[in-house]
């Protein structure tokens, strides 16, 4: 009971905080990102590669995801010639020549990992701002949305997971990778994400036909799924519980937003697809 108080807690604080930072200015939205993108690619590198090995390489791949942010954040909140945003990949060459300089090359492996944190959660959350900046203005209301029908899927699934899915003879989702995610969770998750949809529809925060609101909840609910999946064979591979400790109740920045690296990137393509976005 006392878990679960300290992650509605620290659940509804993080909530408040991603609202008031997507919704005040771009500015916030751009901090907010950026802080996100460097504390999970910091968690990620940590559980992969340990807290203090090729220390200069995951700093430039950082570097380079924060610049990659910020040159698509400044196409769309000024303009910038989107030629410029290719200078993004100079930090990450540099990773791959300063790899050629590594005296001890019995764990050169380990830079894979580096590029994984980059291509796994600096590109989706840098691609964020194509979503943010729409027609040169900034509007967060969409991306607001996206986080909105993702913290529905999320506390569905844990509610039916928790109620439902714990029940003796209650069929696992992927066992081998989570043991403790459930069909029940899965289906619950996916009724409050197409519930979301319906209400944001309903008060005009999601200005799309309704039956693609419903295909929308459906999809983002899906690839959310995936997103979580994938960040526990991650945490399974590296025999972590969780990613970081800086969420009371919920672990780290990766441990919470594992499936918006997932869900946004699939919602945005779907909207895309049909003229939505």
């Amino acid at each position: 009971m006392t878990n679960t108080l300290v992650r509605t807690l620290s659940g509804a604080g993080f909530v408040v905080l991603t609202l008031c930072c997507l919704l005040l200015c771009p500015y916030t939205f751009g901090l907010f990102i950026i802080f996100i993108m460097v504390s999970m690619m910091a968690e990620f590198y940590k559980m992969a590669i340990g807290p203090k090995v090729y220390s200069f390489s995951r700093i430039l791949a950082m570097v380079a995801g924060v610049i990659l942010f910020g040159l698509i954040f400044a196409y769309g909140n000024w303009g910038l010639n989107p030629k410029f945003i290719a200078l993004a990949i100079i930090p990450v060459m540099i990773v791959m020549i300063n790899s050629l300089f590594v005296k001890d090359k019995a764990e050169f492996g380990k830079f894979a990992f580096i590029y994984t944190g980059f291509l796994y959660i600096a590109i989706p959350l840098a691609l964020s701002n194509l979503i943010a900046f729409r027609h040169g203005e900034f509007s967060a209301i969409m991306l607001l949305d996206f986080f909105v029908i993702i913290w529905c899927s999320d506390t569905g699934a844990y509610i039916a997971g928790c109620t439902l899915g714990q029940r003796e003879g209650s069929k696992k989702l992927c066992p081998h990778i989570s043991p403790k995610k459930s069909w029940a969770g899965f289906f619950g998750g996916m009724a409050f994400s197409i519930i979301a949809v319906i209400v944001l529809n309903f008060t005009s925060l999601l200005n799309i036909p309704t039956i693609h609101c419903i295909f929308l909840g459906i999809v983002m609910h899906v690839a959310g799924v995936f997103g979580d999946l994938f960040e526990s064979m991650w945490k399974r591979f590296f025999n972590v519980k969780d990613s970081g400790s800086i969420i009371p109740g919920h672990g780290g920045v990766l441990d919470r937003f594992d499936s918006t690296l997932f869900a946004v990137p699939f919602g945005s393509i779907y909207l895309a697809l049909f003229n939505l976005l």
